[in-house]
């Protein structure tokens, strides 16, 4: 059984990094500063009532297969989504996003690739590609290769911000479909996979929720109570809407329900359900909290969208527990 921490990377010792640098961080906050670091996006203060929500990502080492296989175009689209959907969980609206492109030698069909992909995310998210940077790095990088971050930002008013601290004991937690594995966990991935029509399954684009929750929050954001973006770590995500409750998790999708690149890497890699759950969105991409479950399945089954019901709120210390399958995260 290979494991994530095998392929290189320490899931643990990034949290440790994080913890111990939030004090530094906080150092350089101003009074409006309405939530900085540990969030899934920062949220800053520009007038009384009205918030800007903010995030940078990457897309990681799915860079490395897009360039093994020479498929430039959709790996732009995981850039755009990986930072809009985090500022999303906040309930904002995107506006903006700006990329960086490192490499070490320009290659101008590749990098109209990528640009492609990228105007093809801000599109589905209806955020204007404000602009960016590209950096030609030779003796850094190998000629072939690119590393891509991006930056996005949008806007919320103060009462209609989704925070999480609204959740009770006993909310429902609903589960939207991935397109795949998105853009979290391809150390491992690379570890276990190599032939190409896997890889190629490997590269779909993540989904953006933008469209989604737009609706959503638009017909019944009283009754959103909290957003979670499952990426690295996982099903742990979810904790992170509000750690004052344990999160019950009875009803998930089958393998055969969800993109068969999941079975093929428990198959070859030999994964147990424990390290799949913490690497891996395992189907599920975004995870609804909601007091009023019945209002978001009619919209969303009239948007012709797939859904789990996923199971519930518990009061409790941030533990993920699959209870059919007698796992604890």
């Amino acid at each position: 059984m290979v494991t994530y921490k095998e392929s290189g990377v320490d899931i643990n010792k990034g949290d440790e990094l994080v913890e111990s640098i939030k004090q530094k961080v906080k150092s350089t906050y101003g009074t409006r500063v309405y939530e900085g670091v540990g969030g899934f996006a920062a949220l800053y203060e520009i007038t009384d009532d009205k918030l800007l929500s903010v995030g940078t990502d990457g897309v990681g080492t799915k860079l490395k297969i897009a360039q093994h296989l020479g498929i430039h175009n959709t790996i732009g689209i995981d850039l755009v989504a990986m930072c809009v959907n985090d500022i999303l969980c906040t309930g904002a609206t995107p506006l903006l996003f700006l990329d960086y492109l490192a490499c070490g030698k320009l290659d101008l069909n590749i990098s109209q690739s990528l640009i492609d992909g990228i105007v093809d995310g801000c599109k589905q998210s209806q955020c204007a590609l404000i602009g960016g940077e590209t950096a030609e790095m030779p003796g850094f990088y190998k000629d072939d290769e690119y590393d891509l971050a991006g930056f996005a930002v949008g806007e919320v008013f103060k009462k209609d911000l989704i925070d999480g601290k609204k959740i009770k004991e006993g909310d429902t937690i609903i589960g939207l479909p991935s397109s795949g594995l998105h853009s979290n966990g391809y150390s491992l991935v690379r570890k276990i996979i190599s032939k190409n029509d896997h890889l190629n399954m490997a590269l779909t684009p993540t989904k953006i929720y933008h469209q989604i929750l737009s609706t959503l929050l638009k017909e019944h954001r009283e009754n959103i109570l909290g957003l979670a973006h499952i990426t690295g770590s996982g099903f742990l995500n979810i904790s992170r809407m509000n750690s004052n409750f344990d999160y019950v998790i009875e009803n998930l999708p089958d393998f055969d329900e969800i993109p068969p690149i999941f079975s093929i890497l428990k198959n070859l890699g030999n994964l147990d359900l424990k390290e799949m759950y913490q690497t891996f969105n395992m189907g599920i991409g975004l995870t609804i909290v909601t007091d009023n479950p019945k209002c978001l399945t009619t919209s969303l089954d009239r948007m012709g969208e797939k859904y789990w019901i996923l199971g519930e709120t518990v009061n409790g210390m941030e533990k993920i527990i699959f209870k059919n399958e007698n796992l604890i995260l």
